[in-house]
């Protein structure tokens, strides 16, 4: 039962283009409709959480935000598919592939790009270069939200996917410039890919030596020595505050951030933060 459930809750608008009864086929698009109530609580989580925030525009945070932004682009044009009467015409288009691939594939895409940017000084010990870092963001966002939103337009045209030749039809001619645009902002995606390539292989070796905490963050992964050594934690850390204690009221105006394993200024366990690194 579960795996049928699921199964109609990711797969239901590929039936409404069967010849299912109606009422069936409202019963795909309420199961198809409920998907994107967990996403929109993770996509407003994301937002809220950014709100009035005092950003860091490094590059993991840059590809961080790039999750959100193609995530709900491509969960917003999911709509359009999760209903009967707009999927009748959508259905098996270049609609679908923009809208699927947004979701699933660039946003996953984006995560594991500000992973390693973000995990790479701890694994290795260096940090990679933020100016081709940034470079390679600004080069991967626009080419790709440049390759699918051309896919809605050209889906909403009717363009279907799956086919060899889209000029052998007469009415699909009149788009076949937004096809070949498409074709070369992809060749400028992959190309965006060699300066990650570049940047990763240099840094690995001549990178410049990383710090133990670069990113200024609270968790208590950061708080080891930079590369984590074989045994992690040397002595058992005491934990004073939570993972997120960011502009705490009691840390000042000298940074704004503070480790777990530091106490808080005025706590019990003591008047002043030990080791503080200003921001």
């Amino acid at each position: 039962f579960a795996v049928t459930l699921l199964s109609a809750i990711v797969y239901g608008h590929h039936m409404f283009t069967t010849g299912i009864s109606a009422m069936l086929g409202e019963s795909f698009m309420l199961l198809t409709m409920i998907i994107s109530v967990p996403g929109e609580i993770l996509f407003f989580n994301w937002l809220h959480t950014l709100w009035k925030g005092q950003l860091r525009l490094t590059t993991p945070m840059l590809f961080a935000m790039g999750v959100i932004f193609v995530f709900g682009l491509g969960g917003l044009t999911g709509i359009y598919l999760a209903t009967i009467g707009t999927d009748i015409f959508l259905h098996d288009t270049y609609f679908v592939v923009g809208h699927f691939h947004l979701t699933m594939a660039a946003s996953a895409l984006f995560a594991a790009f500000g992973g390693i940017y973000f995990w790479f000084p701890k694994m290795f010990g260096r940090q990679m270069s933020e100016t081709l870092g940034k470079a390679h963001f600004w080069l991967t966002v626009i080419p790709l939200t440049t390759v699918f939103c051309m896919m809605f337009v050209m889906g909403y045209a009717g363009m279907p996917r799956r086919y060899y030749d889209h000029t052998s039809a007469e009415y699909l001619r009149a788009i076949q410039h937004m096809n070949v645009a498409a074709t070369h902002a992809a060749f400028v995606l992959g190309a965006a890919q060699l300066i990650f390539a570049f940047n990763f292989i240099k840094s690995r070796w001549f990178g410049r030596p990383a710090t133990q905490n670069p990113w200024e963050v609270g968790t208590l992964d950061w708080a080891m020595p930079t590369p984590v050594p074989y045994y992690n934690f040397k002595e058992t850390p005491t934990v004073h505050t939570g993972p997120h204690e960011f502009s705490h009221p009691s840390l000042g105006s000298e940074r704004d951030w503070i480790s777990q394993t530091e106490p808080l200024p005025g706590s019990d366990s003591s008047s002043a933060p030990e080791g503080a690194t200003p921001a």
